[in-house]
């Protein structure tokens, strides 16, 4: 692709001297080669404009640069080879540009539905994935957990990637005959405008809680970056769908004209007659053009938000309300999200992703509810082999990520929970000491353990649980590796925990 083309749109504060065509788009040194464009990006340990010598000598025809103290040196240096340096205000705002002209400018093509909040983002996605295809609509994926391509099924190394690899994804889901295409879209990637030249059709806000803010500072400048999807990325005349019952929702609803709000408090299309147990959620949702009964394996409170927003997104795109209760009904679990392991044991054990205060205080809270009802319906409930329990939380914090949360985590999980075990999450570069000290100068009592290995932490807190007791395994959710000091080791909770009660059994049964 001619250079002239790719850089449509982009503010330029130099001429070009020549046109030169492009075969590739990077912003990673190590991606460089003949015929590429490396956008020289500033990060929060590296600094692109350091490597771009490098990236010449692998082939670069053209460098994007913000730093004018290196043009003229640049330009002087490689004049003879013909290589463009083109100089822009922002690195990050000019490589969305390019990445969206290069990949042909897909959202024109295809319906583009961004989801993005504290939690609840991933489970929306899927209900609104499914939503759409059990209304015939193919639609891709681009998530926390994978990336869905017709059939395949793709790594997510972030929540939302980076422009290029964004973009290219949305031109491959549309050449794969996809009409649709459902993402996730998060803080960091908004502020660091990844997904800038994105037209949405859509987009969903959940919620808005504490997290990242060791990235973002403080609160305000979270909801700002969230703010973005829907005050400068909305197709013209899109609709917002917002959860009214969020007080961040609550801010944001003034400023938006085409908006669709849900809650179960508030909103235009609301919940009603919740009924949530074990088994799953019943309830009804009313809107002005009628009332739906809602059946759904997923559980707690979060999940009817959740639903909601799935519901409300397809009402906004007309779709049949008997599509939307049936692909809402399709959805039994989604991995890392209040999963169910179940190998036959009386208790039950979850496997969450919870890794804020409020994330944690909602599934603890539902647990609890679980619990309730299930004690509720008789001294023992026959269907689920639930009596009156408790509830065993285990659970760390991320190293390297905000440090003000994990007393609130401290606090939230001794105060929610029967009996706690503190243990790592992913450390990251920091010492797990220190983490579990933050952690614990929140507690409340002495109804915890601290079990650093969090292996140990877990087959320890499914030896300990007995019938009719919830072992509530919180942080890491879906993801299959634990981060101790920059290397990744194979991890599950999942895993861990169905081995754990494997083993349980198999003592129990030959004693």
């Amino acid at each position: 692709m001619r250079l002239s083309e790719i850089l449509k749109g982009v503010r330029l504060l130099n001429e070009l001297s020549s046109e030169v065509d492009i075969e590739h788009i990077t912003y990673n040194s190590g991606d460089v080669r003949e015929g590429s464009l490396f956008v020289a990006l500033k990060g929060q340990r590296f600094d692109g404009h350091d490597f771009i010598k490098e990236c010449v000598s692998k082939g670069a025809k053209a460098v994007v640069l913000e730093r004018p103290d290196l043009l003229e040196n640049l330009s002087s240096s490689y004049s003879s080879r013909g290589i463009e340096f083109i100089l822009v205000e922002d690195s990050r705002k000019a490589l969305a540009v390019i990445s969206n002209n290069f990949y042909g400018r897909p959202s024109e093509k295809i319906s583009v539905i961004g989801v993005t909040g504290t939690n609840g983002k991933t489970t929306t996605t899927f209900l609104i994935k499914s939503i759409l295809e059990t209304a015939g609509i193919k639609t891709g994926l681009i998530g926390t957990i994978h990336y869905e391509v017709d059939d395949r099924i793709l790594p997510a190394p972030h929540t939302t990637p980076e422009a290029p690899e964004f973009q290219g994804l949305l031109r491959e889901m549309y050449e794969a005959g996809c009409q649709a295409v459902v993402t996730e879209v998060s803080s960091h990637a908004l502020a660091q405008k990844r997904v800038d030249g994105t037209l949405f059709e859509r987009a969903v806000f959940t919620n808005l809680s504490r997290d990242h803010l060791d990235f973002h500072r403080d609160m305000e400048h979270y909801f700002q970056s969230k703010a973005r999807l829907f005050k400068e990325l909305l197709k013209k005349g899109a609709s917002a769908i917002i959860n009214s019952d969020d007080e961040y929702g609550k801010l944001l609803i003034p400023s938006l004209k085409e908006r669709r709000t849900y809650g179960i408090i508030s909103g235009d299309i609301r919940a009603l007659n919740i009924n949530n147990s074990i088994k799953g959620l019943r309830f009804q949702i009313s809107w002005e053009g009628g009332l739906l009964q809602i059946e759904s394996s997923l559980t707690g409170l979060i999940n009817v938000y959740n639903i909601l927003a799935a519901v409300a997104t397809g009402l906004s795109m007309g779709i049949d309300p008997y599509a939307i209760r049936e692909g809402i009904k399709r959805i039994k679990s989604v991995k890392g999200r209040f999963q169910r392991i179940d190998e036959g044991q009386d208790f039950l054990v979850i496997v969450d992703y919870a890794h804020t205060p409020d994330a944690l205080k909602r599934v603890l809270l539902t647990a609890r509810e679980i619990i309730t009802s299930s004690h509720g319906s008789g001294s023992e409930n026959k269907s689920s082999g639930l009596q009156q329990g408790r509830i065993i939380t285990v659970f760390g914090c991320g190293g390297d990520r905000d440090r003000g949360k994990r007393p609130l985590m401290g606090e939230i999980a001794t105060k929610l929970s029967d009996f706690v075990v503190i243990t790592n999450d992913n450390p990251r570069s920091e010492d797990p000491d220190i983490i579990i000290s933050d952690i614990l100068k929140g507690v409340l009592g002495d109804n915890y353990v601290v079990i650093p290995d969090r292996r140990e932490a877990i087959i320890q807190a499914i030896e300990m649980a007995e019938k009719g007791d919830i072992v509530m395994i919180a942080g890491k959710g879906h993801e299959e590796y634990q981060e101790v000091k920059g290397m990744r080791f194979p991890f599950s909770d999942e895993e861990t925990a169905r081995s754990a009660i494997k083993e349980r059994l198999n003592i129990h049964a030959s004693n």
